[in-house]
């Protein structure tokens, strides 16, 4: 089974969200349909950047990670290596 770090940017307002999950497409939906609480408000969504990991731990504490650097410009560089 595959995770995926994920790194969403919002089109109305090109702030970033992240997270996991198994399901890459069905997520991005769920953030799209404004089924997801932090998302609805920057809604729509596109796939800024993912990885995938083979273990769920892994994937977790590369979100965490990624969460923790709050830093634009370090994400706009993630995106600018796909």
């Amino acid at each position: 089974m595959k995770y995926i770090v994920y790194i969403l940017r919002s089109t109305k307002d090109s702030s970033f969200y992240i997270g996991y999950t198994k399901d890459l497409e069905r997520r991005l939906k769920e953030h799209n349909e404004n089924r997801t609480r932090f998302t609805a408000k920057g809604s729509p969504w596109e796939l800024f950047y993912y990885e995938e990991y083979s273990q769920k731990g892994d994937a977790i504490r590369r979100e965490k990670f990624l969460k923790k650097q709050k830093n634009r410009s370090f994400y706009e560089r993630l995106g600018s290596n796909k």
